[in-house]
C-alpha cells in the first residue's frame, strides 16, 4: 500500500467485493447462495396475576421517577457445575459497572432482590405455557426442572434467570414448509433498562419476574421473509390464547443468523417484527465482510500470533482543538490515546453493515466492555474529519514509525479505563483474524446492530436448587388441552374461505379477534367480509390514529353490531357509529345515532329526492366526467341513506334514474 487510503473509494470497493445487495432487490437464491440460515427466539408475557416466583401482581408499572428506594449492585460470575466460567459473564465483569435498581414497593419484594428464597412456581403461569405449547405441537416433558441461567449485565438483581423447559420438539406450518421448534420454556422476566451511561446502569424492577414464554426455532428460515412470516405465526398463536399480554415490551423476539463460513450471531431485542427482514439481510452481508476482512489479515500477516499493537498519549494539540469531539474531550479532562494497527491499513473503512465500517466494530466494544460513550473514537480512514487531521496522523505514523500500510485509532478516556480500552481495541483486531465472531448484537431501527456481548454458552447453565421439580401429569397436560383454541392455520384458512382479504389477516389475528368475529357472524348473520374489514380495515384505521380510551372493548364492538341488527338499521351505519364508541366506549348507542346527526328514512323518502338533485347538477355546469352526476348525487344522499337502505342498492337505483331520464 503505497499510498494514503481513499476512505470513501475503499468502502464502495469493499462493498462490491461484499457483493452487497440492497434489501430491497435481494430474492431467494441470492440467500441461498450464501448459505443464509435463520433462527427465532421469541419471548411473551404472559396474562397472570402474580409474578412467576413471588406473589407480586405482575402487569403494574412504575412511572417515570417513581420508586421508593434505591440499590445498587456489583456483578461478580460464578463458576458454572463444570467448574468454569461463561465468557458473557466474564465480560459483564470486565465493564465494572454498578447497576442501580429502582425499586416501588407495589411491584417488588425482598424475592426480587435475592433476599428471600423464591415461591413455587405460579400454576397459572403453568397451565398458559402447557397450553401454548400444545398449540406449538411441542412434546410436554414429564417433569419441570427449574435451572439458572447467569445474567451479569444487570437486567435481574439475583444474577441469574430461572428457566424451565416446558415442551420440546415441535412444528410450526408456513406457506410451503414446516418450521421445527426447539423448545419452550417459562421463565421470569428480566428489569427494565431506565439509562446505560458510562459505569452507570438503571433498572426499575416492576416488569421483573413476570412470567414469559421463549420459543426457539431451528435455524429452518431460508430467507428474511420467512424469518418474519415464522415470528407473525408464533405471535399469533400464542395471542389466540387471549392470557399473554399485549403492548410496547410484552412481545420481544432475538433473531439467530449464519451464512456459510460463518457464526451463529444473536440479534436480541427486537420490538418489532417489521424490523427483522432488514435486520437479518444486513446481518448476514456484515458477515460476508468479516469472512472477507479474515482473508485480508491472514494474507497480510502470517503468524497473526504474533501480531500486537502500540499505544501512546498524544497532546491534544496534535489534532484541530476546534473540533467538537476533541473539545468536548478537553473539557471532560480526557486523555488523547492514538493505538497503532500494523498491516491494518484499508481496513478500518472496510464496508460491513449500510454507512457503517470495521471501524464501527471497535467503537461498539469500547462503548460497551470500556464504557467510553459513543462516538468514542477516530481513525485514520475516517471520512469528514477536518483537512488539519492529515499532518495529525502523518505524526502519529511517523512517532509509531508505522508504515503506509497501518491504521492508527486515536480515542479519548481516563486513567481509569486507559487499560481496558486499549485491550479491547487490541482484542477486537486479534479476533478479527477469526472473521465472523459468536456474539450478541442490539437491533437499530435502521436494519443495522451494535454489539452488545460475547455470545453466551452452556457454562452459565445449572440447576436451581432452591425449586423442586414440577411433576406434570396427563391429567394436567388433558385439563389445558380442552382449553386451547383453533390452531392458526385454522383460522387462516376459514378466513380464505369467507373471501376475507388479505391486508386483514394481521390485525385480525394479532388482536385475537377470530372468536369474536365469529361470534358477529354466528349469532347476528353479518356477512363475514363486511365483519373483517370492520375489523380489519375500519377499526385498525380508527387505532392508528388515537390509542382507546378506557373502557375499550373489542366485545363492545359486538355489542353495536348486535344493537345494529337488533334495530333494523343497515350495517353500514355500524362503520360511521364505530368511531364514537371507540372514543366513548360507555356511550349508549341511541346517543352515539344522535351524535352522528342519524335520521330515520324511508326509502321512497330517499329516492324522492333524486329527479330534483339531478336538475340541481345540470344546472351547476360541473365535471363532464360519465359518472360525475351519479357521484355528487350520493354524496348528497349518503346522510340520509346510512342505515336505512345498503349504498350499493341506491348508486344502481341513481345510474337507472340518470340513463332512463
Amino acid at each position: 500500500m503505497n499510498q494514503p487510503v481513499d476512505p470513501a473509494a475503499n468502502h464502495r470497493s469493499t462493498r462490491e467485493r461484499v457483493g452487497y445487495i440492497e434489501f430491497e432487490k435481494a430474492r431467494p437464491e441470492d440467500y441461498k447462495a450464501i448459505g443464509f440460515k435463520c433462527g427465532l427466539e421469541i419471548h411473551q408475557q404472559l396474562l397472570t396475576r402474580k409474578k412467576l416466583f413471588c406473589r407480586c401482581p405482575a402487569g403494574i408499572y412504575q412511572k417515570e421517577g417513581q420508586y421508593d428506594a434505591e440499590l445498587i449492585r456489583h456483578m461478580r460470575p460464578t463458576l458454572s457445575e463444570l467448574g468454569e466460567y461463561d465468557g458473557t459473564a466474564l465480560m459483564e465483569f470486565r465493564t465494572r459497572k454498578n447497576i442501580i435498581y429502582r425499586i416501588h414497593n407495589t411491584t417488588a419484594c425482598t424475592y426480587d432482590i435475592d433476599d428471600t428464597p423464591p415461591f413455587p412456581l405460579d400454576r397459572e403461569a403453568l397451565d398458559i405455557s402447557i397450553q401454548i405449547a400444545l398449540l406449538s405441537k411441542l412434546n410436554i416433558v414429564g417433569e419441570l426442572h427449574i435451572t439458572r441461567k447467569q445474567y451479569l449485565d444487570g437486567s435481574i438483581p439475583t444474577g441469574f434467570q430461572r428457566t424451565a423447559i416446558v415442551g420440546i420438539e415441535g412444528e410450526i406450518p408456513l406457506k410451503g414448509k414446516k418450521v421445527r421448534l426447539i423448545q419452550l420454556s417459562v421463565e421470569e422476566d428480566a428489569c427494565r433498562e431506565v439509562s446505560d451511561v458510562g459505569h452507570f446502569r438503571t433498572y426499575t424492577t416492576d416488569r421483573l419476574g413476570m412470567p414469559l414464554i421463549e420459543t426457539v426455532t431451528y435455524p429452518d428460515m431460508e430467507t428474511p421473509q420467512e424469518a418474519a412470516e415464522a415470528a407473525h405465526y408464533l405471535r399469533f398463536l400464542a395471542r389466540s390464547t387471549g392470557k399473554v399480554r399485549v403492548g410496547s415490551g410484552a412481545a420481544r423476539e432475538d433473531v439467530n443468523v449464519s451464512v456459510s463460513g460463518g457464526q451463529r450471531v444473536e440479534i436480541k431485542g427486537v420490538s418489532h417484527i417489521a424490523w427483522i427482514p432488514r435486520l437479518v439481510h444486513n446481518e448476514a452481508y456484515r458477515q460476508l465482510a468479516l469472512l472477507e476482512i479474515r482473508k485480508d489479515l491472514n494474507e497480510r500477516i502470517k503468524n497473526p500470533a504474533k501480531w500486537r499493537t502500540k499505544h501512546r498519549e498524544v497532546d491534544r494539540d496534535l489534532f484541530d482543538p476546534a473540533y467538537p469531539l476533541l473539545q468536548k474531550a478537553r473539557a471532560d479532562k480526557l486523555k488523547l490515546v492514538a493505538v497503532n494497527l500494523p498491516r491494518f491499513g484499508g481496513l478500518m473503512s472496510f464496508f460491513t453493515q449500510p454507512g457503517k465500517c470495521f471501524a464501527d466494530e471497535i467503537s461498539g466494544r469500547l462503548k460497551v466492555i470500556a464504557c467510553l460513550e459513543r462516538p468514542n473514537m477516530v481513525h485514520s480512514e475516517q471520512q469528514g474529519l477536518p483537512d488539519s487531521f492529515a499532518s495529525a496522523w502523518a505524526g502519529l505514523r511517523k512517532s509509531f514509525k508505522a508504515s503506509d500500510e497501518d491504521a492508527q485509532v486515536v480515542f479519548w478516556t481516563s486513567d481509569y479505563d486507559l487499560k481496558i480500552a486499549v485491550e479491547t481495541i487490541e482484542e477486537r483486531c486479534r479476533l478479527a483474524f477469526d472473521g465472523v465472531l459468536n456474539e450478541t448484537r442490539k437491533s437499530l431501527p435502521d436494519g443495522t446492530s451494535v454489539f452488545e456481548r460475547v455470545l453466551p454458552g452452556p457454562d452459565r447453565m445449572y440447576p436451581d436448587t432452591d425449586s423442586a421439580p414440577i411433576p406434570i401429569d396427563e391429567a394436567l397436560i388433558e385439563k389445558n388441552r380442552k382449553l386451547l383454541p383453533a390452531e392458526v392455520h385454522t383460522q387462516l384458512k376459514q378466513l380464505l374461505e369467507w373471501g376475507v382479504p388479505e391486508d386483514t389477516f394481521t390485525y385480525i389475528l394479532r388482536n385475537n379477534l377470530m372468536p369474536t368475529l365469529r361470534r358477529v357472524v354466528d349469532e347476528c348473520g353479518y356477512d363475514p367480509v363486511f365483519v373483517a374489514t370492520t375489523f380489519g380495515h375500519t377499526l385498525k384505521n380508527i387505532s392508528g390514529k388515537a390509542a382507546a380510551s378506557d373502557g375499550f372493548t373489542y366485545n363492545k364492538v359486538y355489542g353495536l353490531f348486535k344493537w345494529v341488527k337488533d334495530h333494523g338499521l343497515r350495517q353500514e351505519i355500524i362503520r360511521e357509529m364505530l368511531p364514537v364508541v371507540y372514543e366513548h366506549p360507555n356511550i349508549l348507542f341511541d346517543s352515539v345515532l344522535s351524535s352522528i346527526d342519524y335520521r330515520k328514512n324511508s326509502k321512497e323518502k330517499i329516492l324522492a329526492y333524486i329527479p330534483t338533485l339531478k336538475e340541481k347538477f345540470r344546472g351547476r355546469k360541473a365535471s363532464t366526467k360519465p359518472d360525475a352526476c351519479s357521484r355528487w348525487i350520493m354524496g348528497h344522499l349518503r346522510k340520509y341513506a346510512l342505515g336505512n337502505m345498503p349504498l350499493r342498492e341506491l348508486r344502481t337505483l341513481v345510474d337507472k334514474e340518470l340513463t332512463d331520464g
